[in-house]
């Protein structure tokens, strides 16, 4: 669902010029997703080398230019 909203704001903001907003995006993207996943357990915390390695089978989609208006 977080890759499908993330390829949507891609495909809507993905005009020239812009690359630098998009990566930014997908960068807030990351650490909220980390946030709410840490959020989860007190016990079973979600330090940034294991989210690295979610990230690893989970990968959120690159920010790409679409649209050459």
């Amino acid at each position: 669902m977080l890759c499908a909203k993330l390829r949507g704001h891609y495909q809507y903001f993905g005009v020239r010029c812009n690359m630098r907003a998009l990566a930014a995006v997908r960068d807030q993207v990351e650490r909220a997703w980390r946030f709410w996943l840490h959020r989860r357990s007190s016990k079973n915390a979600m330090p940034w080398a294991r989210f690295a390695a979610l990230l690893e089978r989970l990968p959120l989609p690159q920010p790409k230019i679409l649209h050459r208006v």
